[in-house]
């Protein structure tokens, strides 16, 4: 799929495909790239995702941008899901260190144990908000719960983006353990940071996917005409 992705979002950002064209057929990108519908369309969504195409039902895949700005997960744009992040989850981590109770720790390592055992990568996904929540649930504020689940939707897509082009399951477990280890030291500091690193690598991940060090391209290859 990072390969099918990388090409598409290649040729937009070339010109081979300009603002307003349509990309050709599912069938026929599939003989093309030799690849299945399902990596084919895994593609596509990541395409509209980064704001380059958007898809019209029965009408087909239609370029809207060559260049890629802010990406949108569900209702929200990556760069204001980031600020809500950092500025709920944080503190909502240094919280729980201090207010967690045994049930809340106990859940949490079960919920690391899972997630590290775990190869699919949307049960992941899955485990991996239900992880940010239970996190929130044991701030035992429950209106920080409800910002977490305001967003549950927008986390799940934005995970599953950064593990797909990002490969980023295996550093969140490492990420995700730091967290639960500090919540069990009951270091509000430690907590604090955890979550802060972890919040870190999500957008330096995301940064590396959506400005990807070029060389093989021209600054004013790809811009459409005036």
């Amino acid at each position: 799929m990072e390969a099918v992705f990388g090409h598409l979002r290649g040729a937009i950002e070339r010109g081979e495909y300009a603002v307003g064209d349509k990309l050709p057929s599912e069938a026929e990108l599939c003989r093309a790239l030799e690849v299945s519908r399902p990596v084919l369309r895994e593609a596509l969504r990541a395409l509209q995702t980064m704001g380059l195409t958007v898809s019209k039902t029965g009408k087909g895949t239609f370029v809207v941008a060559n260049t890629v700005e802010d990406p949108t997960f569900g209702d929200y744009a990556a760069s204001d899901l980031l600020e809500v992040r950092r500025h709920v989850e944080i503190p909502v981590a240094g919280y729980a260190a201090l207010r967690r109770t045994p049930e809340d720790l106990d859940h949490l390592a079960h919920l690391l144990d899972r997630m590290e055992r775990e190869t699919d990568t949307t049960a992941w996904v899955a485990l991996d908000t239900v992880f940010h929540l239970a996190v929130a649930e044991a701030s035992r504020n429950p209106v920080f719960r409800k910002v977490i689940e305001e967003i549950r939707d927008a986390l799940a897509r934005q995970s599953a983006f950064l593990n797909e082009l990002g490969d980023r399951r295996e550093q969140s477990n490492c990420e995700h353990r730091a967290i639960v280890e500090a919540l069990i030291d009951g270091s509000e500091p430690d907590a604090v940071e955890a979550m802060s690193h972890h919040l870190r690598r999500v957008e330096a991940t995301l940064t590396d996917i959506v400005r990807p060090q070029r060389t093989d391209i021209p600054p004013t290859e790809g811009r459409p005409e005036a």
